[in-house]
């Protein structure tokens, strides 16, 4: 890929203020894309993100929505639209990531309706939403990306409900790349295992053997980061990847394997 190979695009990056997302939208802004970080509540945190694109010489701006509530999508869009003229000219967008994610959930012993509902309206209901209200926006060429989980063909039944939304947006992505595909607008997943980010830190960094029973589950033998799963993404966001459609990425390491 070329250093800027996005140069000219705009991306609007789902809960882009932390941990893979805060990645993904490094990788992008540093790839030549103007970034719309999104977020829910920590603005300090968005804010950083936004400053060290500038810092490389990039161009982003951040939108707070927080996500799950009906009209999410809606009130999104319409911060996005509040900045186009300034950062968006035309108010097009050309690369979608739906990233943002409850990323844990009850047992199925445990699990009330109201946890159900919130991990879905979250991972599922919302992403739907916004590619639906993005498509006016969203230039032929696009990209959507959907992060998913390796727990969408692994069997975590402590956290099922977690896994079953990410299953949910696999079978959106499919759908989505037919539905799109006249447009030469590609959709893909991408499914990480664990990795390494503020969220997990709690049990993976605090304990060394926590960390290595995690790295012992991938091939590849090490927990993974951030960085890793934004590489895969600013691939599947630049015109090498125009050819890769309907497709889930593992991005486990070979968890599972």
């Amino acid at each position: 890929m070329d250093a800027r190979a996005l140069e000219g695009k705009v991306a609007l990056v789902t809960g882009g203020s932390r941990g893979i997302g805060r990645a993904i939208a490094h990788r992008l802004g540093r790839d030549g894309a103007t970034v719309a970080v999104a977020y829910a509540r920590d603005e300090t945190a968005a804010k950083e993100v936004v400053e060290r694109i500038r810092e490389d010489d990039g161009r982003a701006f951040a939108l707070r929505e927080e996500l799950g509530r009906h009209g999410d999508a809606a009130r999104l869009w319409a911060a996005f639209d509040a900045h186009a003229e300034e950062y968006a000219p035309g108010g097009g967008v050309d690369i979608i990531v739906n990233n943002a994610g409850i990323g844990r959930s009850s047992d199925l012993a445990s699990l009330t309706e109201s946890e159900f509902d919130e991990v879905f309206a979250v991972n599922v209901r919302a992403p739907f939403f916004i590619v639906q209200q993005g498509l006016p926006r969203l230039r032929d060429g696009g990209r959507i990306i959907n992060i998913s989980s390796g727990v969408s063909r692994i069997a975590m039944p402590e956290i099922m409900a977690y896994g079953a939304t990410k299953g949910a947006l696999d079978n959106f992505t499919l759908n989505l790349a037919k539905e799109l595909g006249p447009r030469g607008i590609t959709a893909n997943s991408v499914a990480p295992g664990i990795i390494d980010t503020d969220v997990n830190a709690g049990w993976l960094r605090a304990d060394p053997r926590a960390a290595a029973q995690a790295a012992s589950l991938a091939a590849l033998g090490r927990v993974g980061q951030p960085e890793d799963v934004a590489g895969i993404v600013a691939f599947l966001a630049s015109d090498d990847a125009r050819w890769v459609t309907g497709r889930v990425i593992d991005a486990t390491g070979g968890s599972g394997l």
